[in-house]
């Protein structure tokens, strides 16, 4: 065997040609110094990142606090904590990653100083992490975070199916961000169409990169979404009966479903297209029976519905929000939900209008563009019973609203555009235009972003226990908002002049303006994210003045306010019962609240587990053996990943006990806090002397 025989057999097609600087030296003409530069800048931050996180950990002694406390916990609040930092890391590589393709496109007349394939990477793996490790980590995180509270439960019905789910996501996200240092990601777009990604025509690591990121996060997002289901059926507390679950629970209920029947599409197409690429399948190729139409359908099966599963829980959250900020109980509760429902459904009948100028016959494109029409309505409704909530309340001017109050005007205008896009002879036209880009943005930013955003500031006081800092916050909010609309506005008009989309360069001037305006957009977007960064590091520092230890800042509706803040790890002393849609409140004005339960009992909680971690690991180990063809490494990985489950299947200690003394110890020291604490006017609310405790003299605006 030679030394390159060796080689391959240990480490397969990795090579020193993987390195991100190896273009760069092997061919150092310009292009190729500016494009290597930048990606090794790119290596270098994940790279040194994960060394100084190392460093950082080793130097204060925290691995075991890491690995006892969150990474084995399977406490759904710290695993809904970790989806959201991971969203929050993944943001901030997508929205860099934005940026550099506006600003190549804003010099795009003159060629800009990225290569075509370097561009097409960076839309390919914004869109890959923008909808599967930034949108779907957050969505699943704040879920997991609020809804068992919401309905009374101690944690979800399985919670170390949680931890897995959580895992495997990781090890998504673990293998795009390997891919900066070690090969290339793919250039077919976030939906990675054949037959452009067979090995015919990509025969590199970059589609197996996104195959096996996506088979693992779509994979733990169908475990999610059968976790959220089966909690909110059978674990709500006495007496909430469905038409009494919170708004935001709803959305979460409608989102699990979808992810249930949307995610398997997914997984089978990834699975379909490693098949096609590694042992020879024809499922989508040109040739020998392979039809690349059943790839679009089966891909858009997951993708519509997709689109609702990250608007869904935006929209439950501007219902909380609009709701406790306008004092008075959300309008039109019913027909909200029963528009939660209709827009689930609808979602599976539009998938055809992503493909409108594919082949179809007008007749199909025609009952589509009505279906796609139609979902307008209980969106609409929506929208209405959100205005009418703030009519006549007592309107405070937060954070979280004016997150709320930026989706209400910019969505409108993304929902009109997208009625536009409907129609398909209208679609014909600007198909795979800026409009379209300019559209879904229009969507998915104020519809998901903002929502998600809002929902980061409402509950992080019940998370960890002080409010984030105001006056950042405000600056942030206007910064993202402002800078959508000029980051994406004037794709419209770029759209409606001729631009298509992924355009690295163009030739006609008429462009430039827009773009630099775009340009300026993503800048100011940034802005925004720094922002966030500067809030969160100005809230740690002031976090004993905004310490809101009762747990109700916000004078809350819902039973998770009706705790300490963070909340206890089994959540509530005792399992509240049920007599009204807005049980906290009702329990406020009824002088019930902060009370002390009929008698302390011993509560069962689940033991941590090392089951996420393990399978995060295989599932990572199996991806990243499988992208270099390190065969011996995705066996290892393959064959790990059973035998670890068989393993942990005779392990009997699945619960321990949390004594009913120590219970009694938690709940009567909250309680004292409360006593001592003054109640807050929420025209106050904001001030430093909020405890978390809300001053119920004041009545509720009336509906």
């Amino acid at each position: 065997m030679t030394a390159s025989d060796l080689w391959h057999l240990v480490f397969g097609r990795l090579g020193l040609h993987s390195l991100p600087f190896w273009d760069m030296i092997q061919h150092p003409t310009e292009n190729h110094i500016i494009n290597g530069i930048i990606a090794t800048g790119a290596a270098s931050v994940v790279v040194i990142g994960a060394l100084v996180t190392v460093f950082l950990i080793t130097k204060y002694r925290k691995w075991g606090v890491l690995w006892f406390d969150w990474l084995t916990s399977v406490d759904h609040k710290k695993i809904g904590i970790m989806y959201i930092v991971l969203a929050f890391v993944m943001l901030a590589r997508a929205l860099i990653e934005a940026v550099l393709m506006r600003t190549q496109q804003a010099d795009g007349l003159n060629g800009g100083f990225l290569s075509a394939d370097h561009f097409a990477q960076l839309f390919s793996t914004h869109g890959t992490i923008m909808i599967f490790f930034m949108a779907m980590p957050f969505l699943t995180g704040l879920i997991n975070f609020v809804m068992p509270q919401q309905i009374g439960a101690r944690d979800v019905s399985f919670p170390m199916m949680n931890s897995i789910s959580l895992g495997l996501t990781a090890a998504g996200a673990g293998l795009v961000m390997i891919s900066l240092v070690l090969g290339k990601f793919e250039t077919g777009g976030w939906t990675a169409y054949p037959p452009y990604t067979e090995a015919a025509f990509s025969p590199g690591p970059g589609v197996d990169y996104w195959i096996w990121a996506i088979t693992l996060s779509s994979i733990g997002t169908t475990m999610t979404g059968i976790n959220f289901a089966v909690t909110i059926y059978k674990k709500r507390a006495p007496g909430m009966t469905l038409f009494r679950m919170p708004l935001f629970t709803w959305t979460a209920l409608c989102t699990a479903i979808l992810m249930i029947f949307a995610m398997p599409p997914l997984t089978a197409v990834t699975l379909m297209l490693a098949l096609d690429r590694y042992l020879d399948f024809h499922f989508f190729t040109n040739d020998l029976g392979g039809n690349m139409m059943n790839y679009a359908n089966l891909f858009w099966l997951f993708g519509h519905p997709e689109v609702y599963i990250l608007i869904l829980p935006a929209f439950g959250v501007y219902s909380e929000v609009f709701a406790t900020f306008s004092g008075k109980r959300l309008y039109g509760y019913t027909s909200l939900v029963y528009a939660t429902m209709a827009i689930a459904v609808l979602s599976f009948t539009v998938w055809l209008h992503h493909f409108f100028t594919m082949g179809q016959s007008a007749n199909i494109n025609a009952v589509f563009g009505l279906m796609t029409m139609v979902i307008g309505i209980p969106t609409g409704v929506k929208i209405y019973d959100w205005l009418l909530t703030m009519y006549r309340g007592r309107v405070r001017l937060t954070v979280p609203l004016i997150y709320a109050l930026g989706f209400s005007v910019l969505f409108v205008v993304g929902g009109l555009s997208g009625v536009l896009l409907a129609n398909p002879s209208i679609d014909f036209q600007v198909h795979n235009s800026l409009f379209l880009v300019a559209h879904f943005h229009n969507m998915l930013i104020p519809g998901l972003l903002f929502g998600m955003l809002a929902g980061y500031h409402f509950w992080f006081p019940k998370a960890i226990g002080f409010r984030l800092d105001e006056r950042w916050g405000r600056i942030a909010a206007f910064l993202w908002i402002g800078g959508f609309v000029l980051a994406f506005f004037p794709l419209y008009v770029l759209g409606l002049l001729g631009m298509t989309r992924r355009t690295v360069s163009y030739f006609d001037p008429a462009y430039t303006p827009w773009m630099l305006v775009a340009e300026v957009g993503a800048l100011v977007l940034t802005a925004a994210l720094t922002a966030l960064v500067i809030q969160l590091v100005v809230s740690i520092r002031d976090r004993k003045a905004n310490a809101v230890p009762v747990g109700d800042p916000w004078d809350g509706r819902s039973l998770e306010w009706a705790v300490a803040a963070p909340s206890p790890e089994w959540n509530f002393s005792a399992i509240p019962t049920v007599t009204d849609r807005d049980p906290f409140m009702v329990a406020k004005g009824h002088h019930t609240a902060y009370q002390a339960p009929p008698r302390y009992e011993d509560i069962p909680m689940p033991t941590n587990s090392a089951m996420g971690m393990v399978l995060c690991l295989a599932g990572g180990f199996l991806g990243f053996g499988l992208v270099w063809h390190m065969w011996w490494l995705a066996l290892l990985s393959a064959v790990a990943i059973p035998v670890a489950v068989i393993v942990k299947s005779f392990d009997t200690r699945t619960e321990r006990i949390i004594p009913a003394d120590e219970v009694r110890r938690q709940h009567e020291a909250w309680l004292a806090r409360a006593r001592e604490a003054t109640p807050i006017d929420r025209r106050h609310e904001t001030a430093p002397e909020n405890r978390g405790l809300a001053d119920t003299t004041i009545a509720e605006a009336s509906t």
